[in-house]
């Protein structure tokens, strides 16, 4: 017998067990002393063993004869799931996990341990121990491979029934990363659904290969419909023309969120998050990246990809009608409205549906990929309704929800809110400048969206220079109009408008832009439709007030003022 006793304390002890007999009557042992719990993890081998033996076998039962609940986890395969139907009829439960390696057995007061094992020798120690300690520790490790693992059941059922487990897998090799993408596109048999997060996204997959692999992929499988949507720009056109092809079409939108996205026949999915959009290299841009043949999951980025494709072809729809027939102003104003309404109906079931889903997930992965899909659907939800607003103030059917209200709270809520969502990754500070509680008779709810739309704007400026922290300064104060009419009404004067002003330090506003900022598409960002300004401006006005905008003396940022009609209550 070879065995090297480390610590001795009271009857405390934790052996080094080196010869196969030795190790053997440990183990019965340690089953005899089973009273009421016994966790056994063992890799995909230990079934067969303990089958096999009658020692091993016998003792399972009269432990279980004792009243001793015995739980195990092994790894289920094809070859040993004989083996595991009959451990699962000696056993309380038994349950599957990937990629076991040796074995973690503990029972009331003993921790018995292997990293690998055979038949006839052992390739390393046996670890045996009586310290409460270790059995603690141990304990909770095999608490949290039982959480991880499934059941039989459900296992037996995939490998009979040939059914592909739902899996959500994290990756960061750069390597892996490439040739998983490689991978995906050469198992794709019906279609493949590509967003690019930005044009140097694209530039960096056609330099990777990707591209060039796809056309081989449209040669081989003609039948597989490919669509990519990449935001655009100059360098992209002669490329986009050589692979734009009746069953490869490349669609321009603008940048939605600092993912790409590669759908493979509506069940895997590979989402990689955006590092560094400044780098060449894919290895060098991309950061955290996800595998998922979840069906929630994949089918929700489906959703995202199809409500923008729809919104792609609208968008070309109205561009060829305009260029073609000359639509008469009126007419195109009622087919974005019905349009508008239309895209209401599916955005709505994947915000919901992709909410339910994730409150419903354990999987923080899952959750994590689930929040990006609510987020961005949000988004072209929250763009579908500035198109409504547009329609609205140019048919003029706007008409203000009036109440009265504390201005200065609505700001501070409104800020609290973006702070929430947005992703403020310049650590931008928000400073408040009020004189007094000022009440307005006015509708809260857009001339929240005002706020929200001028502080947004603010916080990108700010994020695209790149310099640091940064400052959105907001101020309201009085100021008495000399051309003012007085009114009867005793809690009212028009004369009287309070002024709000953002003031930030980030990009300075375009010269080109700044004498037609709010109008409608004034923007060369490809963050924005320059819908936001031109609706906040319709917003103040239908309130009788005014919006401006002007570059900070001092050559850093620019302020944006609006004034509104001032109640005499002061709160």
């Amino acid at each position: 017998m070879n065995i090297s006793e480390r610590t001795t304390l009271r009857n405390r002890k934790t052996d080094l067990i080196y010869d196969m007999e030795t190790a053997v009557s440990y183990g019965i042992r340690f089953l005899e002393n089973v009273s009421e719990r016994l966790d056994i993890c063992v890799d995909k081998n230990g079934p067969s063993l303990i089958v096999k033996s009658d020692i091993y076998k016998s003792n399972y039962i009269k432990a279980r004869n004792r009243g001793a609940k015995i739980r195990f986890i092994t790894e289920i395969t094809k070859d040993n799931i004989q083996y595991c139907k009959k451990l699962g009829e000696i056993v309380n439960e038994l349950r599957h996990l990937d990629g076991v390696k040796g074995s973690v057995c503990v029972n009331d007061s003993e921790f018995l341990g292997m990293s690998t094992w055979r038949e006839t020798k052992l390739l390393n120690p046996v670890i045996y121990s009586n310290e409460r300690e270790v059995i603690e520790q141990q304990q909770y490790i095999f608490e949290m491979f039982w959480k991880k693992a499934e059941p039989l059941t459900q296992k037996l059922r995939e490998i009979e029934d040939g059914i592909v487990p739902e899996v959500m897998q994290s990756r960061n090799s750069p390597v892996d990363i490439q040739n998983k993408v490689f991978d995906l596109l050469k198992s794709a048999e019906s279609e493949i659904l590509v967003i690019m997060s930005t044009s140097k996204a694209f530039h960096r997959q056609a330099e990777s290969g990707t591209f060039q692999l796809l056309r081989e992929l449209g040669d081989t499988k003609p039948w597989i419909i490919i669509k990519i949507l990449t935001p655009k720009d100059n360098e992209m056109e002669g490329l986009i023309t050589i692979l734009d092809k009746p069953k490869f079409v490349i669609r321009c939108i603008e940048p939605l969120s600092k993912v790409s996205i590669l759908v493979i026949d509506r069940k895997q999915s590979l989402v990689a998050e955006t590092k560094d959009d400044a780098k060449q290299i894919v290895s060098e841009a991309v950061g955290f990246v996800t595998y998922s043949n979840s069906a929630p999951t994949v089918l929700s980025y489906v959703a995202i990809f199809d409500s923008i494709w729809k919104q792609t072809e609208i968008y070309q729809q109205l561009k060829d009608a305009h260029e073609k027939l000359k639509i008469h102003d009126k007419m195109q104003k009622e087919f974005i409205n019905i349009v508008a309404h239309d895209l209401r109906t599916p955005l709505t079931p994947i915000i919901g549906l992709t909410e339910y889903v994730r409150d419903k997930t354990k999987d923080v992965h899952h959750m994590e990929l689930l929040d990006r899909v609510v987020k961005d659907a949000k988004k072209l939800s929250y763009l579908n309704e500035k198109i409504l607003d547009v329609t609205k103030f140019e048919s003029k059917l706007f008409k203000p929800n009036k109440e009265v209200f504390s201005l200065n709270e609505l700001i501070v809520n409104v800020i609290k809110e973006l702070e929430h969502i947005l992703d403020v990754t310049k650590k931008i500070r928000f400073e408040y400048h009020f004189d007094d509680k000022y009440l307005v008779d006015a509708d809260s709810r857009r001339l929240g969206q005002v706020i929200s739309n001028l502080v947004d704007n603010s916080i990108k400026s700010i994020s695209e220079q790149d310099t640091g922290s940064g400052l959105i300064s907001i101020s309201t104060s009085i100021e008495k109009l000399s051309n003012a009419i007085t009114t009867a009404r005793d809690d009212y004067y028009p004369q009287h408008m309070v002024i709000v002003r953002i003031k930030d330090t980030g990009i300075a506003l375009d010269n080109e832009i700044l004498p037609r900022l709010f109008t409608k598409f004034a923007t060369k960002s490809f963050q924005g439709t320059g819908l936001g300004l031109y609706l906040s401006k319709n917003i103040i006005e239908a309130h009788g007030g005014k919006i401006w905008a002007e570059n900070n003396s001092d050559g850093i940022g620019a302020t944006i003022t609006f004034s509104l009609p001032l109640t005499n209550k002061i709160i």
